[in-house]
């Protein structure tokens, strides 16, 4: 810029100042000019240093010694999380904006923006010195900072705030003072020389915060008009124009008044400037704002998928793709604007909504909860439990449905659902199911029968049936669930060898410690359940033998795509074969005898119209009830189980569902779980394909001595193993 033409604009703004009542005021104010003039000139041509130098002040140097060019950063962006369907099932933000480019932008939008805020912005350069100048001298006068600044040091300003990494850089780039001033503006030349106007004009849209939580044009277009930034109208244009000067002041929400006053006088300087007509001007002005509100709930709280959005969330705090820490995950999260694809299904995930929110109520001290995997992919369909997400009475963050690392829960013994595990490693070690024990109500399992993986053997057990004594097959063994039966078959399969493909369906296995006397998980009632899991641990096991014998791990999410919409990760099945096919189809074959007219679960109304196997699982004391079945498509773990106020495992006995104080003398899996189960999967059962599970001959039932109870065949043996070195109740079905 030539020297004669700051001077010229100086003596402009010299010129349209109000004059001095005296000769003294007037030599003051000439002087003062001189001063300024001097300056400006010297701060945006001497170096930093030797300004320092001159002014001797703390807060400058830490000003002149930020970087005099902006950092090319891209800005923060919202995340979307997206349901299989493509539907939003959340946003993650820090700042709620996502950029679009100026020509998705309404060209009254720009012509608003500029007319209220920098009228002359295409036809000066970086500084607007007539605005500038009268902005300086003013402050200086009054003691106050005032506007005058062009776009693009706006721009600057706002970029230097967002850019901030430290306290004392915030601060500085905050700071009431000439020389923030100065410095902006010779970042604002800086910055006019690498960009178009249009450019300029594209990234201030983009960046300006809007009030509400609204950062940027587009989320402010679809914040309070529910219209993308291209759709704008003038008025509502004119609206979120007259926002950015003070954000909070003219929020149109909060204060309707003042936002229409700010609105008006927008439509009055495009008016005034020929933008706009001044007759459609004073139309618009006798209108109201007409706002049409849309929400951006940031996080997982006030979504429809409230616990399968935060296994989401957690599950990607772990993902190596989004950063090398969990903090470079959490930002990459909270500002990349990625668009996560999910595999939750809404259709389903509303299903479970139900189903957990019928059976047990929210301020019950109890949880109920259900987990859906599909077989053969291990896509994680839904999670849900029945409370809430939040801290009120009733609600809990506490995700239930997972694994601790994912939700904060410690889980819950799974009971006789784990006897589906020793019926594998029996039939993958050759043992048929036509293998008959005479099962006894009570025996003593002598110490050295069982032993771990590394040959040391373990203590004595005595063990006892509910379901009646007599002999047993595996086919008969299994659907009546017989304690002593699987404790023989538990015996001859191995323990080493049941822990082990329990382990290689994802149960988290405790090995064991010698130097501290620990056996971990490998205790003799192992086949009884004794191990805390969730309910996705056990959807994803019985996913299993319903894929034919592949166990996936659990997959919350299909894709990731970064801000400009290219892939960052695709997730491929991760499966692995863990049980030849044939052993798959005979348990299937065996469980599918609970869902069928004679099975105790049918007996509770949870068979389905389509092919369908189901186990029961009940734990000591009746602390939680399972009922995890599946078709060929789907697997759903259904749990019920009582808690403290504090989440951790108490018991249903003395307990409450829905509200009604009820006494489970001996709750069973089927006849609480069972039917939660099915609410759910009733529903979900009319969008699956009655596929059927591979056929295989099974051995003729043998009719046991006694007839299993008649309540569900599925009850919690009394004196049975305590589980050694756990402490306490142990899993007993």
């Amino acid at each position: 810029m030539a020297w004669q033409d700051m001077g010229e604009s100086i003596k402009k703004v010299a010129e349209s100042e109000p004059k001095p009542t005296s000769v003294w005021g007037a030599i003051g104010s000439i002087a003062w000019l001189s001063v300024l003039a001097g300056v400006i000139i010297a701060v945006i041509f001497v170096p930093g240093t030797a300004f320092v130098a001159s002014t001797g002040n703390k807060a400058t140097k830490d000003i002149v010694d930020l970087p005099l060019a902006l950092q090319d950063l891209p800005n923060p962006q919202t995340t979307r999380v997206l349901a299989s369907n493509g539907r939003r099932i959340a946003y993650f933000y820090q700042e709620n904006r996502q950029d679009v480019p100026l020509e998705k932008i309404a060209p009254v939008m720009q012509e608003a923006i500029i007319s209220i805020e920098d009228y002359r912005f295409y036809e000066h350069g970086a500084l607007d010195l007539k605005g500038t100048l009268r902005a300086l001298m003013n402050n200086a006068s009054a003691g106050e900072t005032q506007g005058g600044s062009s776009i693009t040091q706006q721009l600057v300003k706002l970029t230097l705030v967002q850019q901030a990494a430290t306290k004392e850089q915030r601060a500085a780039a905050t700071e009431v003072s000439t020389a923030r001033k100065i410095r902006e503006l010779k970042l604002a030349i800086n910055y006019e020389k690498e960009y178009s106007k249009d450019e300029i004009l594209e990234h201030y849209l983009n960046i300006a915060y809007f009030g509400d939580g609204a950062y940027g044009v587009n989320a402010a277009a679809y914040h309070y008009f529910s219209v993308s930034p291209d759709k704008l109208s003038t008025s509502q244009a004119a609206t979120l124009a007259g926002l950015v000067q003070n954000p909070e002041q003219y929020n149109p929400r909060v204060y309707p008044e003042r936002a229409l006053q700010r609105r008006n006088t927008v439509l009055g300087v495009m008016a005034r400037l020929g933008k706009i007509p001044t007759a459609e001007a004073e139309k618009l002005s006798a209108t109201t704002i007409g706002l049409k509100i849309t929400s951006f709930p940031n996080g997982c709280v006030d979504s429809v998928a409230s616990f399968s959005c935060d296994y989401i969330r957690r599950y990607l705090l772990q993902e190596p793709a989004l950063g090398a820490t969990v903090k470079e995950r959490q930002t990459m999260l909270e500002r990349g604007g990625l668009t996560i694809k999910s595999n939750i299904d809404l259709s389903m995930q509303e299903s479970v909504n139900q189903a957990v929110k019928k059976y047990v109520g929210p301020t019950d001290k109890a949880i109920g909860s259900l987990a859906l995997v599909e077989p053969g992919t291990g896509k994680v369909r839904a999670l849900g439990q029945s409370r809430s997400m939040g801290k009120k009475k009733g609600e809990t963050y506490i995700n239930f449905s997972v694994p601790r690392k994912y939700g904060d829960s410690a889980g819950f013994q799974a009971g006789s659902t784990f006897k589906m595990f020793t019926t594998a490693a029996a039939l993958e070690d050759g043992i048929p199911p036509s293998k008959s024990y005479n099962s006894p109500q009570t025996m003593t399992i002598p110490s050295g029968t069982y032993f771990d993986c590394d040959g040391r053997g373990t203590s004595a057990w005595p063990v006892k049936n509910s379901t009646g004594a007599g002999t047993f097959n595996m086919v008969t063994g299994l659907r009546t669930s017989v304690n002593t039966y699987f404790a023989q078959l538990e015996r001859d399969a191995g323990l080493c060898k049941t822990v082990k493909m329990a382990k290689k369906m994802g149960i988290p296995i405790t090995e064991p410690d010698p130097k501290e006397g620990k056996p971990g998980s490998y205790v003799p009632s192992f086949t009884l359940g004794p191990i805390d899991v969730s309910p996705l641990d056990m959807a994803a096991a019985y996913a299993t033998p319903a894929a034919g014998g592949e166990y996936c791990e659990p997959a919350p999410v299909a894709e990731i795509l970064d801000r400009n919409g290219k892939t960052l990760k695709k997730y491929k099945p991760d499966c692995k074969r863990v049980m030849s096919k044939k052993t798959a189809a005979t348990i299937n074959a065996i469980l599918v005898g609970l869902q069928q007219p004679n099975g105790f679960g049918y007996q509770n109304g949870t068979g389905l119209s389509i092919p369908s196997a189901a186990k029961t699982g009940t734990t000591n004391d009746s602390k939680a009830v399972w009922y995890v079945g599946y078709t060929p498509e789907i697997s759903a773990a259904s749990m019920i189980a009582g808690i403290t106020k504090s989440g951790r495992p108490s018991g249903l006995v003395n307990t409450s569902l829905r509200g009604v104080p009820v006494t489970f003398n001996q709750a069973g899996g089927s006849s609480l779980a069972g039917p939660q189960w099915k609410a759910a999967m009733g529903e979900i059962e009319k969008s699956l394909t009655p596929a059927k599970f591979d056929s295989v001959s099974l051995p003729s039932a043998q009719k046991a001595a006694a007839k299993p109870d008649a309540r569900g065949g599925d009850r919690p043996a009394r004196g049975g193993d305590r589980g050694r070195g756990r402490g306490g109740d142990r899993g007993d079905d």
